[in-house]
């Protein structure tokens, strides 16, 4: 699969590293502007309860979870489109002819990448040689 190294506008307000994918991912796929949807993440943070399973809030740099990303992704228009299920194993990879054409947000092991016409964009590549599994992909509605 092809690769595209994008920070999705990153770089123009911050410096340094951040396992900041949810944001990058959704800026890249959005079109938005990255500092608009970082803001849009810490706000939607401040609404978390804090529980024995979460003991931190989200934060756009450091971290996501999941119902933070769903909310986001939702609000924006996008649509989540399941391509594996409990006992079925994987069925779709990321690779380029396993996905949707267009620009879509998949959902891998730990991580959110935009993938824009089968090329992934991001600040590395993570398709681990077209064999990382893809749970599955945000679509725009």
């Amino acid at each position: 699969m092809k690769f595209n190294y994008n920070d999705g506008g990153r770089s123009k307000y911050f410096k340094g590293e951040a396992n900041d994918c949810v944001c990058r991912a959704v800026a890249i796929a959005s079109g938005k502007d990255y500092k608009e949807i970082y803001d849009r993440i810490n706000e939607l943070a401040k609404k978390e309860r804090i529980t024995k399973r979460n003991r931190t809030r989200s934060s756009a740099r450091n971290g996501v979870y999941k119902g933070t990303s769903r909310k986001l992704l939702k609000e924006l228009g996008f649509k989540f489109v399941a391509t594996m299920g409990i006992g079925t194993g994987c069925k779709v990879h990321l690779k380029a002819d396993e996905l949707p054409k267009g620009t879509i947000i998949c959902k891998v092991s730990t991580h959110l990448v935009a993938v824009i016409d089968g090329v992934i964009n991001d600040t590395y590549d993570c398709s681990k040689d077209e064999t990382r599994c893809v749970y599955g992909y945000w679509i725009k509605e």
